[in-house]
């Protein structure tokens, strides 16, 4: 892309990034907007729904305006189910002309509107329609594709899927220009949809890094007691033997301060974070079945004694033996989130604890820099995008397990920055493999965190949209304004 289209890419200085969804879940579409008022200093409307925060610097920077519309309320039980054909056809209809209100009355006239796909129904529509009324450009950012989710819920056989592919694909294909997440992607775009796609891989922002020390104590004081109160009666992160200095404010189950000295604890827990949507996408069973797996693994590997007298037994696994206890959280919200919830209540675990939270946007890279491995379950409908909760944690410094599907290859690097598994079994050996001998002696979990860090320093979010995102939007922002 040349310079003098570079040069011209504010006629009017100003972009739309539209969401049909909770804007504090999108951070991609955060990050477009930052770019969008940071590197091309454009003023930036965002349009979505509210729910949940949205990053501090998204917030408060003065050139992003949020727009939030009103939410479609959720489908009330006493809801005959003989009519939700019904609502599936009224719930866009609504969407569609609360969408147009926000584009082409709420919102001063932007050069370009960006909007996320999925969903594509009746954002596409809506906002190829705005595009036209004020005489904008319109591009596409594909996450994924629309269709196969909805395919999750209704079957592939579905003629609402069909009508919803049809409607993606030819909407998609009026787009004045279009990004995409994978190589995989932007190949089925251009050989099967007949759409030219620029890859914009996700990237950490600069806020995604490895905690300090400092900061890793700062955040375990904040949720120590939360992690000790377990959802069954008793688990291994609530039933140690007290001591004196567990009721120091200064010392965590991680970590303890003395003076001004902080030192991380021989004895603590592994940590594993894993964030999830609690969607079918992602079968959580997995991670459950592999917790058991360990538990059970480790205890045959060390022969113990299921007679030993509690307390003993107890303390024997906070001191660790070879074996780290395992210590879970799950990030997210999401619809399957309670129905798991019960499930965790109901293991018989030893040395496994799981805990859930939801964190301010500012306290989960700090989550994912204090911990010592991240789990993705992420399978993809399509097949053809990318988890953005695997590049955050890689941005932390952070190795990873993931599911093996087709693309997951072109984030995941075997035995360099993570692992790939693909049953519950696999997942239970990584565990067994990563933590033996954990804190002091684990080598290959150690190696692969250096191949995080290694890898990492390369390539950020601002760059890379430097690079592929701003070349395309001054294109499509010059073409349309000459």
């Amino acid at each position: 892309m040349s310079g003098q289209n570079e040069s011209r890419i504010r006629p009017s200085g100003r972009a739309a990034v539209v969401v049909l969804g909770d804007i504090g879940r999108s951070p991609r579409m955060q990050y477009h907007a930052l770019s969008l008022a940071r590197q091309a200093h454009l003023e930036v409307d965002i349009v979505a729904y509210g729910g949940s925060d949205p990053h501090s610097a998204v917030k408060e920077h003065k050139s992003i305006h949020i727009n939030e519309m009103t939410q479609w309320p959720s489908n009330p039980r006493s809801f005959p189910k003989i009519l939700h054909p019904l609502l599936l056809i009224l719930k866009p209809l609504v969407q569609f002309f609360m969408l147009l209100w926000y584009l082409c009355v709420k919102i001063p006239k932007p050069d370009v509107f960006i909007v996320q796909n999925p969903p594509s129904v009746p954002t596409l529509v809506a906002v190829k329609l705005a595009s036209w009324i004020r005489r904008s450009a319109f591009i596409i950012d594909w996450h994924n594709f629309g269709y196969t989710l909805l395919a999750l819920s209704l079957g592939r056989n579905s003629r609402f899927v069909a009508l919803y592919h049809w409607i993606e694909k030819h909407f998609g294909k009026m787009a004045n220009g279009s990004l995409c997440v994978t190589k995989a992607m932007q190949h089925e775009l251009s050989q099967n949809w007949g759409i030219s796609a620029t890859v914009l891989y996700d990237q950490p922002p600069d806020f995604f890094q490895p905690a300090s020390l400092e900061e890793k104590h700062k955040l375990f004081c904040g949720i120590d007691k939360s992690l000790r109160t377990p959802y069954s009666l008793q688990d291994c992160l609530s039933n140690e033997v007290l001591t004196p200095d567990d009721d120091n404010p200064n010392v965590t189950l991680f970590t303890t301060q003395t003076g001004t000295d902080i030192s991380l604890k021989w004895n603590r827990p592994a940590l594993i974070v894993s964030s999830t949507s609690w969607t079918p996408d992602e079968d959580f069973s997995i991670l459950l079945e592999a917790a058991l797996m360990y538990d059970r693994r480790v205890s045959a590997l060390l022969n113990e004694d299921d007679l030993k007298r509690e307390d003993v037994f107890w303390q024997e696994i906070k001191g660790g033996k070879q074996y780290p206890r395992l210590l879970f959280i799950i990030t997210g919200k999401g619809p399957e989130k309670e129905k798991y919830e019960h499930k965790m209540a109901k293991l018989n675990l030893k040395r496994v604890a799981f805990r859930t939270m939801w964190l301010e946007p500012e306290d989960y890279p700090l989550l994912l820099g204090s911990a010592d491995l991240g789990v993705c379950l992420h399978t993809s409908s399509s097949g053809l995008d990318l988890p953005m909760k695997v590049v955050d944690m890689f941005g932390c410094g952070l190795p990873v397990c993931a599911v093996s599907y087709s693309c997951i290859n072109e984030l995941v690097e075997v035995d360099k920055n993570g692992l790939l598994f693909s049953s519950s079994s696999e997942l239970a050996d990584q565990f067994v493999t990563l933590f033996k001998g954990f804190p002091g002696e684990c080598d290959e979990l150690k190696s692969l965190r250096q191949g995080v860090l290694a890898s990492r320093s390369s390539v950020n979010w601002a760059t890379e949209w430097e690079a592929n995102a701003k070349p395309l939007i001054s294109k499509v922002i010059f073409d349309n304004s000459s």
